[in-house]
């Protein structure tokens, strides 16, 4: 199973996780090039982040900060032991159970989300903007015993099914809250005695059939991704303040703005629905060094970065999907910063592919991480020399583990990761990025599965039938397109858009709905009825 260690017992009481990894035979190989991705077979990934930065004396360096909260690594790791004594005590967790974890970026969010994994639990994260049905699927599949929501997303999770009885609201003066029950509870508490493979991460991604795909991590995975791109891309260091936009639920955020910023001693400033403006106000502000965000809001910050007093910047960081040339150019322009650009996967846990400084070539993605390895391949799967387009195949120490997905099979082909990116690799090793080889929508740095948003207008008592693409947009990368066909009885209008796209944004997050609606008589298909998409594509 290309393990680094010899297998460890689990710590895990709770077996379901374990249980639910795909067969053996269908993991990517897993490769430990660096001498610093040698973990030891016990681990716990919080003891390593936050303990022991205490423990080497860093308690009184500011660790995380908000809009009204400020906290050193001493207080962050008071209020994550205060949680975990919730977990364990009042909540009656035990090692191995889910928790499902919903909040904006905040240093509550931060510290629920250390407290799961410090407690030995599975963090189970999910994004602000999902809808109450979406939320059901994804604790069915988890099977989640408890849930720590904010309060502020509080309607969408309490209409949500399948939702335990054992949530928690924090972020709120209530009695039965997190926070009261925080306040009653000792600030010491012992990290669970995990392995270096025991999973502490579940995070979910929606694939081309729009039925959400759990990533399965380990909390060796957690550390390896702090210590390849971070530590030989991004050469981040204990002075750095890190700033964003990515939600702590998607792992560009998770690794970005809390675990890489621990790693090193950093900082970081958590802010929840920043803009173009407010983030470069946020820079200004606080003073960030280190920007991480998607290639839409860079081109949208360039036009107004004159405004600002951004001196105190030193990196910023672009992934979520494809960089534009011009943004690129336009971001240096404007602040004089080369962006770091970046691909990374959810099944991956974070960037793999990059390059910073005078590595940088624009118009290429960059080179394989310190760590992983890259290649391209072609339709039979054999690996191919430069100038050639195929399917973009990475392996390195962490990998694609979906739970009880069959659809492992298509990610994990030979030992390699395929991540259903069309790339070319030029002479010098460079990876350029070509296009997506499935059906998702890479919008403004989000992925949209199609059949999902298709699902959704079905419902709607107008659509007898639709199809849903991605429609090239210069300022998002794509927009949703939906191709509709109406029931008799009702024809297309400029109202019928409107309430047809305010209909998807009731059921699924909203960034989801679309943006164009075109109405058509028919719909491509094959003669055994499949969908033509391609053909939609090029209408």
């Amino acid at each position: 199973m290309n393990r680094l260690t010899a297998a460890e017992p689990s710590a895990h009481l709770d077996q379901f996780a374990r249980q639910h990894l795909p067969p053996a035979d269908q993991w990517p190989e897993l490769v430990f090039d660096l001498p610093e991705l040698h973990y030891p077979a016990r681990l716990n990934c919080v003891a390593e982040l936050l303990d022991q930065a205490v423990a080497a004396g860093r308690g009184e360096r500011l660790a995380v900060r908000g809009d009204s909260i400020s906290w050193t690594y001493a207080e962050l790791q008071q209020q994550v032991n205060r949680i975990v004594n919730v977990l364990r005590g009042p909540m009656g967790l035990v090692p191995g159970n889910r928790v499902l974890l919903r909040g904006a970026n905040h240093p509550m969010m931060a510290a629920a989300v250390l407290a799961v994994l410090k407690a030995g639990l599975i963090a189970v994260p999910t994004m602000p903007l999902l809808r109450a049905r979406e939320l059901g699927v994804i604790m069915d599949k988890a099977q989640v015993q408890a849930v720590l929501c904010a309060h502020a997303l509080r309607e969408e999770m309490e209409a949500a099914p399948n939702r335990p009885e054992r949530t928690l609201w924090f972020n709120v003066a209530e009695a039965g809250a997190l926070d009261a029950l925080m306040a009653a509870q000792p600030d010491h508490a012992e990290a669970c005695d995990t392995a270096a493979d025991d999973i502490c991460l579940i995070s979910f991604t929606s694939g081309t059939t729009g039925v959400p795909k759990g990533t399965m991590h380990f909390h060796r995975d957690v550390l390896a991704i702090c210590d390849c791109f971070p530590r030989h891309t991004l050469r981040s260091a204990a002075d750095d303040l890190f700033i964003g936009t990515p939600p702590l639920a998607f792992t560009f955020g998770l690794g970005g703005l809390l675990l890489f910023p621990l790693r090193v001693g950093a900082a970081a400033v958590l802010l929840e629905k920043l803009t173009p403006e407010s983030l470069l106000q946020a820079i200004e502000k606080y003073r960030a060094t280190i920007c991480f965000t998607a290639p839409t809001f860079y081109r949208q910050m360039a036009g107004l970065a004159g405004k600002y007093d951004l001196s105190s910047l030193k990196k910023t960081v672009s992934a979520g999907e494809a960089l534009p040339v011009a943004t690129r150019e336009a971001w240096q322009q404007a602040t004089g910063l080369r962006m770091i650009d970046g691909i990374g996967a959810t099944e991956m846990l974070h960037i793999f592919i990059a390059a910073a400084g005078d590595e940088i070539r624009p118009g290429a993605t960059g080179k394989p991480v310190p760590g992983y390895r890259a290649c391209v391949l072609d339709s039979r799967g054999q690996p191919v020399g430069p100038g050639i387009v195929g399917r973009l195949a990475v392996k390195g120490p962490t990998g694609c583990r979906y739970m009880a997905d069959p659809r492992q099979r298509d990610y994990v082909l030979n030992g390699w990761n395929l991540t259903g990116d069309a790339y070319e690799m030029d002479a010098d090793g460079y990876f350029i990025y070509r296009s997506r080889t499935d059906d998702m929508i890479i919008s403004a740095g989000y992925n949209i599965a199609g059949p999902e948003v298709e699902d959704a207008l079905l419902r709607h008592p107008a659509v007898a039938e639709c199809g849903v693409v991605g429609k090239p947009d210069e300022e998002r990368g794509q927009v949703v397109e939906a191709h509709i066909v109406l029931k008799p009885g009702f024809e297309p209008s400029p109202e019928l858009t409107s309430q047809l796209q305010d209909f998807v944004k009731e059921q699924i997050a909203p960034y989801k709905y679309p943006r164009a609606i075109r109405f058509l008589s028919s719909l491509p298909r094959t003669e055994t009825g499949k969908l033509q998409r391609f053909k939609l594509r090029s209408t």
